[in-house]
């Protein structure tokens, strides 16, 4: 089964972590960027040795409008390209009402 995350905040970078861990097969993380400062991101990844997001759509730093329309369309994209069988999205932030939109739209199931 293939599996896509999306994060891109704090809270969600812990919770992907420990999911991680679990997994057979290492989910493809989608980071939105939303916290995009080394110290509210990336740090979270090397310290907790989460893999690698495969994307990184560095959207962050923008109006919560224009940022959410964005991860929807970039989201979207991506979902296409990779076509998950579900995508897991945690929490209450602009990336997980994004992700769930996106996800939604393409008829892909979410939890």
């Amino acid at each position: 089964m293939k599996v896509s995350c999306i994060v891109g905040a704090r809270p969600q970078f812990v919770k992907v972590a420990a999911l991680a861990r679990q997994m057979k097969t290492p989910p493809v993380i989608i980071h939105t960027g939303q916290h995009y400062q080394k110290n509210m991101s990336s740090v979270f990844f090397e310290e907790m040795q989460i893999p690698k997001p495969k994307y990184h759509l560095e959207i962050g730093g923008i109006s919560q409008g224009a940022m959410t329309g964005r991860m929807i369309e970039q989201i979207e994209e991506v979902l296409v390209k990779e076509i998950p069988d579900c995508i897991i999205v945690f929490g209450d932030t602009n990336s997980t009402l994004a992700g769930a939109i996106a996800a939604s739209k393409l008829h892909i199931p979410i939890a």
